[in-house]
């Protein structure tokens, strides 16, 4: 009974390799992630508690921010073998996707604070930095890694599943594009 894909190797290992390949990435992001939300939230509360702006104008500064913090540390570290050369259209997507996260994460304090009428400190850090941030994280590691950082990926998981033998480059062979990508991520990689 044949268990091998089309590049000679288990499916389990396979896999494996791509979980492994995954876990490291979202290690990676969350990391960085984490320094964002540092960046995050003493920008938020140094704006909102000690300059005296208003929760959705320290929401926006605090998130402009931590999306700059994050795109320099997801560029230069999460996703360094993404193709340099397109530098230009993928600040403009991740720029993008960290605005549809920004108006999650905000949104979800504009709901508390005025919606709710939840106007604590306490309150709004934790609709904002909790709730917020959250639902907004989950969005940015998907659409990052599908439409931003895709071609990193998509390379770096072909490399690490193909046997020594059947590399033909950075890219690895043209028959072992990543399932999980984007339908047609393995051609723009290319």
């Amino acid at each position: 009974m044949a268990t091998g894909t089309a590049t000679g190797t288990a499916g389990p290992r396979t896999l494996r390799a791509r979980l492994r390949g995954l876990l490291r990435e979202a290690a990676k992001f969350g990391t960085v992630g984490a320094l964002g939300f540092l960046v995050n939230v003493a920008v938020f509360n140094l704006a909102a508690q000690a300059a005296g702006l208003g929760p959705l104008q320290s929401g926006v500064l605090a998130t402009s921010a931590a999306i700059t913090t994050n795109y320099l540390g997801n560029r230069h570290w999460t996703y360094r073998h993404a193709d340099k050369s397109g530098r230009r259209r993928e600040a403009g997507r991740f720029l993008l996707f960290s605005g549809a996260g920004m108006l999650l994460e905000n949104g979800v304090l504009a709901i508390s604070h005025y919606g709710l009428d939840l106007t604590s400190p306490l309150a709004d850090n934790i609709a904002k930095n909790v709730v917020g941030l959250g639902i907004g994280s989950l969005f940015r590691f998907w659409s990052y890694r599908t439409w931003v950082f895709h071609g990193a990926r998509t390379r770096h998981a072909v490399t690490a599943a193909a046997p020594e033998g059947r590399r033909t480059g950075p890219a690895g062979p043209a028959d072992a594009a990543d399932p999980a990508a984007p339908a047609g991520s393995a051609r723009r990689a290319a």
